[in-house]
């Protein structure tokens, strides 16, 4: 394989070698892909030569891969399949909207905001995707827009507020706030906080100086959920997540003197989606009349 380099094989050659094995000839191979059966005799030739190596074994009756033969079209098949996803995922962008979210999606707008979307907006195809980022899958590439709850400090995004949503303390079922409608700040100052400074909207910020809590650390909202119910933590959460996830051992009551949370929806600046201005209009309207 001396010379042998990515550069010098084409997926037109990968496209021909599965295609003849598939086919199980030359002439089938031709017939599939619309060429010549001597069009296909040099593409697997010059596909040969790229590699250094003998691919297929031909008789007068059958073609047979080699032992690398086979390695390569186990291979090439993964590189087209890569191929056409990319292909797929570049003409879909006004046919599917990924929306990415860290924790919570739109809470208990979420149901609502599907089923309306799919009535309204047929065409475009929804889909909700949990990604634990700052960003809920943004700057990955994993969604179109995301649904983010502090703002984002980075220049390649935009941003609009859809809606607030309060603060919400969760506690273990069993602690002695969890008897009370409503809690302070001041009531947590004392406990140990347990935050995911990743994607979450809580910081000891929300305390003066000299009164915060001490804090531990989550990237997990089930995690967090989970400590939260032995009673050794508490957390501070947007609205949302008591919707999203109630979970039997732990109650939430609202944080009477904390500032809502802003519902962002984000996209990238310079490349927003179609879909952009619809999502954000519907998704006001839901908060707005929830």
């Amino acid at each position: 394989m001396d010379g042998a380099s990515a550069g010098n094989v084409e997926l037109r050659q990968l496209r021909c070698l599965v295609a003849i094995v598939d086919e199980g000839g030359f002439t089938d191979a031709a017939l599939a892909l619309g060429v010549s059966q001597a069009a296909v005799s040099r593409t697997l030739a010059s596909l040969e030569r790229a590699l250094g190596v003998r691919l297929l074994l031909r008789t007068s009756r059958h073609v047979t891969p080699t032992g690398t033969g086979l390695r390569v079209v186990a291979h090439a098949r993964r590189v087209l399949g890569e191929v056409d996803a990319l292909v797929q995922e570049a003409i879909s962008g006004h046919t599917r909207l990924r929306i990415g979210y860290a924790w919570s999606a739109l809470g208990r707008h979420t149901l609502a905001f599907q089923r309306r979307w799919a009535q309204t907006r047929p065409g475009t195809e929804l889909h909700l995707v949990r990604v634990n980022s700052a960003t809920a899958g943004l700057a990955e590439g994993m969604c179109d827009l995301s649904v983010v709850r502090r703002p984002l400090d980075d220049r390649r995004f935009d941003s609009a507020i859809v809606g607030l949503e309060r603060r919400l303390c969760a506690l273990a079922a069993d602690d002695p706030l969890a008897s009370r409608r409503s809690v302070r700040l001041a009531d947590i100052g004392g406990r140990t906080l347990l935050v995911d400074r990743r994607t979450g909207t809580t910081t000891t910020e929300l305390w003066p100086s000299g009164a915060r809590p001490a804090t531990e650390e989550t990237h997990d909202v089930d995690d967090w959920l989970t400590v939260i119910a032995t009673g050794r933590c508490v957390g501070i959460t947007a609205e949302a997540t008591a919707n999203q996830y109630p979970r039997p051992g732990v109650v939430y009551r609202p944080v009477r003197d904390a500032e809502p949370i802003a519902v962002r929806l984000a996209w990238w600046r310079d490349d927003p989606h179609p879909a952009a201005p619809a999502a954000i209009e519907l998704l006001t309207g839901l908060y707005r009349t929830g």
